[in-house]
This record gives C-alpha cells, structure tokens and sequence, in this order.
C-alpha cells in the first residue's frame, strides 16, 4: 500500500495520543543512538582516501541520519527531537565513563595505560564536538524533513530526505570537524575534511533513499499511521 498523501483521504484523522501507540519506535531509536555512539568511538581516527580526508565515524555514522529521516517521517519531529536528547545523554555519559576510565591507576602487568590514554583522550573532545554538531544538524534535518513534509503534502519523500541532509549534514560536519580538530590539524586538513566528509554523507544517503523508502513504507504499514507535523495531526491509515 502507498502511504504517500496521495492517498491521505482515505485517511482516519486522530488527534489523540490516547488514539495511538508506536510499536517500534523504540526498536528505530535504539539503533539510531547506537550508531551515534559507536561513530564518536571510532572518530578518533582519521583516514586518507585519495585526496580526501574522513574520520573513521563516517562509516557508520551517516546511518544515524538515515534512521534520523525515518523517525521524522513516521513518528514526527517532536518524536525525533526526544530520540535527539536522548542520544545526546547518552554521549555524555560515555565520555564521562572513559574520562573515569582513563583517570584509574592501571592494575599491575597491564601495559597498554599510555595507549589507552592516547586513544580515548580526545573522546572528550569529539563528544563535546559530537554533542554540539549532532544536536544541531539533527534538529535542522528534522526541521526540515517535517516542513517539507508539509510543503509538500507528504509527497517526494526522496526529495525531503536529501534536502534536509544537505543541510543537516553541512551544519554537523562544520561544527564537527572545527571543534573535535581545531587547532590539533592545519587548516587545509579541516577544510578538505569537512568538504569531504559532507559530499560522502549525502552521497551515502543518496544512494540510500530506495533503503530509506522501503523502511519508512514498511514501518508506516506496521504502525498503521502517517504522521504530519502540522497542528501535531496523525492519519490512522485503513488497511
């Protein structure tokens, strides 16, 4: 079934949350603040790929915006923006507990203190940078997402999803790249890092959208709902 407005009357209007429980909005936020985590881990380390310059994050970490898009799209931008602070909590509390961990008197016969050290001293800092970068890029593209949404009645969702990626993924990368690296690399590594770093996330989820498609339209199905951030309305969808 096509759950994109074109077939809005045939919907049930609900304006009640009374009316309507998410089944599995649980299950996508979990992945969604996994992927951020497990990105900032592995951001410590930057790799070279021809002339352009990523953070080992970047293998994971356009997924959070992919999942991003979904939350928005099926539960709304309020739903989003929690899932946001949530994950934000959640990197504070990683790097507090390495910060802690770094910090402990290494047990005799392990040698690996000044390695361990080395490595998770900047978590941090990209945590800090993470923190700052994601929260903003991830309420612009929600923002957007929701808006377009609405602009455009429910309809191109390939459309929103890279618009507000381009967006998004600009204000995070910046941010990102300027506070985690700033004055640790010369300029002309940050700048090629930041332009890099933004072309492959919107690529990656360019090539992504028919992923993105099949999810939001299979959960929409599970969930039986289409939700539009305008007045908070939720279509109850009849199958």
């Amino acid at each position: 079934m096509n759950v994109e407005t074109s077939n809005v009357r045939q919907l049930r209007t609900t304006e009640s949350q009374a009316d309507w429980t998410p089944k599995y909005l649980d299950v996508i936020a979990g992945i969604f603040v996994t992927t951020v985590l497990v990105s900032n881990l592995a951001a410590t380390k930057l790799f070279s790929l021809g002339p352009a310059i990523f953070t080992a994050g970047i293998l994971v970490f356009p997924i959070s915006y992919i999942f991003g898009d979904v939350l928005t799209e099926v539960y709304g931008f309020n739903r989003a923006r929690r899932v946001i602070y949530v994950g934000l909590l959640a990197n504070i509390f990683m790097a507090f507990v390495l910060w802690v961990a770094i910090q402990l008197p290494p047990a005799q016969g392990w040698n690996l203190q000044a390695e361990f050290a080395a490595i998770y001293r900047l978590i941090p800092r990209i945590v800090i940078a993470s923190l700052i970068a994601y929260v903003a890029g991830e309420l612009v593209n929600s923002f957007i997402m929701s808006k377009l949404k609405v602009r455009t009645i429910g309809r191109y969702l390939w459309l929103r999803t890279i618009s507000s990626t381009v967006a998004g993924q600009f204000v995070d990368t910046s941010i990102f790249i300027l506070i985690a690296f700033g004055g640790v690399f010369e300029t002309n590594v940050l700048v090629t890092a930041t332009i890099s770093a933004w072309i492959f996330k919107v690529s990656y989820e360019a090539l992504a959208t028919p992923l993105t498609y099949i999810v939001v339209r299979k959960l929409k199905h599970l969930e039986g709902v289409e939700h539009f951030d305008k007045n908070d309305h939720r279509y109850l969808l009849r199958f």
